[in-house]
């Protein structure tokens, strides 16, 4: 599973936090990684330089093997919350998806 960590220019770069974003979202998809084929997020500043609060979004997409992409965003105080947030909503679709697949509940 390849993650992939995009942000705005307006939000700094940060290596040691991408690294643990990176591993909060693997261990987060972790029962999905024999499907998924790569994960991309990208993190952007809504209100730039302006400040404010809840202005950080992320937006997550999943590349699953054989479905259409699993698609999330969400929108939080700072990069972790947001990243996270929107990675637990993909989990949700995701289990809807293969859940739906793997069980026949749906």
């Amino acid at each position: 599973m390849f993650i992939q960590i995009h942000a705005d220019n307006q939000v700094p770069s940060d290596n040691e936090r991408d690294s643990r974003l990176e591993e909060q979202i693997r261990q987060r998809l972790a029962r999905f990684e024999t499907r998924i084929t790569d994960v991309e997020v990208h993190v952007s500043d809504l209100n730039g330089n302006k400040g404010g609060n809840a202005d950080l979004r992320a937006s997550i997409e999943a590349r699953v093997n054989g479905l259409p992409p699993v698609a999330a965003i969400d929108e939080g105080t700072s990069v972790d919350r947001a990243v996270i947030g929107a990675a637990k909503k993909v989990v949700r679709a995701l289990d809807h998806q293969l859940g739906k697949l793997r069980d026949g509940h749906g």
